[in-house]
């Protein structure tokens, strides 16, 4: 499909297509949710083919079967998920004005294209076992899979944010630059967090330390015995407390700082809580020994938490963003 002319795009306000990315902004927390609960379930390889689940598009008894039924929804939504994305790349390029806002909508395409990729190899993969590995090929592709999915949510988020009628028609104050290298500081950080969960989710390590907050029954904060379980569990209890200073740092600047907008304090706060929340649901899954609720919960949390503070940066950055010039 051939690209409009340059004098046929516009950096004006386009209601359907900022409507339609906000829609896929909301899908994907969908799809994050069954894969959250597709993996805390096991059931990554109810069906042993791909891209067709038991070699149909609708394989008998899958919704009647859990497994089934988390694997197959996942792969539908992650499938809608595409269909989404490819329509939002061709309608920027085709309507946007702002070249930036064009790239981010093809980086976002050639994401889910990376990730149906790693998702079908994670199956095919799967049997193929490397020496002094405990994971096979297959197994370990679930961790670039988990990362990747978090960043493309911020990478919508951001498309959505462009192109909705506060930032292209709002006026406001420009915020402090120490406020956006704080913003950068704590979305680099909860990166860091990321690859953390998600390594330990997929080695098996989210009850390598049983007791929490202390990681001993006697009450002592160090680990009494040490492996690559315990050392990747006790990291991420570790950045826990790093995030949960930063980022309530972060937010009582948004809340003090003058050139900051109603809504990105509002969102601050939104922002404490999904923190607060998070936390709880953390400590939960120790003591619930891994309830399948509680643990899906926590990294749909997760996501909400990451995304909302890049929203914060990125609404920051709204009026550097806006003054790069149209092509």
């Amino acid at each position: 499909m051939p690209a409009l002319p340059n004098s046929a795009r516009t950096r004006a306000h386009k209601p359907a297509l900022a409507i339609f990315a906000a829609v896929g902004g909301a899908w994907v927390f969908v799809l994050v949710a069954l894969g959250a609960f597709t993996t805390t379930i096991g059931a990554g390889m109810a069906f042993a083919d791909w891209p067709l689940s038991n070699g149909s598009v609708n394989p008998k008894g899958w919704l009647q079967d859990i497994a089934m039924f988390a694997e197959h929804s996942h792969r539908l939504s992650g499938t809608l998920m595409g269909i989404i994305t490819i329509t939002l790349a061709v309608w920027l390029q085709r309507t946007e004005a702002r070249p930036w806002l064009r790239k981010l909508g093809w980086w976002s395409l050639a994401i889910v294209i990376i990730q149906g990729i790693i998702g079908g190899q994670r199956v095919t993969l799967d049997a193929w076992h490397v020496a002094g590995f405990e994971m096979s090929i297959g197994q370990m592709l679930r961790i670039p899979h988990g990362i990747l999915a978090q960043i493309y949510v911020c990478m919508l988020i951001a498309i959505a944010v462009s192109l909705s009628h506060r930032w292209i028609e709002g006026r406001t104050a420009p915020v402090s630059q120490g406020l956006r290298q704080l913003g950068f500081i704590c979305c680099s950080l909860m990166l860091v967090q990321l690859i953390i969960a998600v390594t330990m989710r997929h080695n098996y390590a989210g009850l390598a330390i049983p007791t929490f907050p202390a990681s001993n029954p006697d009450g002592s904060w160090w680990p009494a015995i040490w492996n690559f379980h315990v050392a990747i569990q006790f990291a991420h209890r570790v950045m826990a407390a790093v995030l949960a200073i930063v980022l309530v740092w972060f937010a009582l600047k948004i809340w003090t700082e003058r050139g900051t907008s109603l809504a990105m304090r509002c969102g601050a706060s939104v922002l404490v809580g999904l923190l607060g929340f998070q936390i709880m649901l953390g400590a939960h899954i120790i003591w619930s020994h891994r309830a399948v609720a509680v643990t899906t919960g926590h990294v749909l949390v997760g996501a909400c938490t990451l995304a909302t503070t890049f929203w914060l940066v990125w609404l920051a950055h709204r009026d550097l963003m806006e003054q790069k010039p149209s092509a």
